[in-house]
């Protein structure tokens, strides 16, 4: 039998083997939590900007609210001046034609006094 050397190479080290193993897993791991941060970061742009929009909108929406509260106060405020202009016409209306029924009350009596016979209107 011939004579054997055994020699002890670092690079067949179970636990080098291991570390080795580990840190092509390391490196991986590293790389997939880079990406998963850009995408994170990128979501986080995206829901950035539609805050951003979502905000704009709803600026504007208050505004045309605002707009149309103000309008809606000048509305009631004028349909109150119209009533009020229409009760002093009605008011108006009623005494003009209690003044017209008094006068034909009136001109009534004097044709009767006078003893002029006036004719039946249909």
């Amino acid at each position: 039998m011939a004579p054997t050397i055994a020699v002890y190479s670092s690079e067949y080290n179970t636990k080098n083997f291991v570390d080795n193993n580990n840190r092509g897993n390391e490196k991986g791991n590293v790389e997939m939590l880079r990406k998963r941060n850009e995408q994170l970061e990128k979501e986080l742009k995206e829901s950035l900007k539609r805050e951003e929009k979502m905000k704009e909108q709803l600026q504007k929406v208050w505004e045309r609210v605002s707009v149309a509260e103000e309008a809606e106060d000048r509305l009631c405020s004028q349909l109150g001046d119209f009533e009020v202009e229409a009760v002093e016409q009605a008011r108006e209306y009623h005494a003009r034609i209690a003044d017209l029924t008094d006068q034909l009350n009136h001109a009534h009596m004097l044709l009767k006094s006078n003893s002029i016979s006036i004719p039946k209107v249909i």
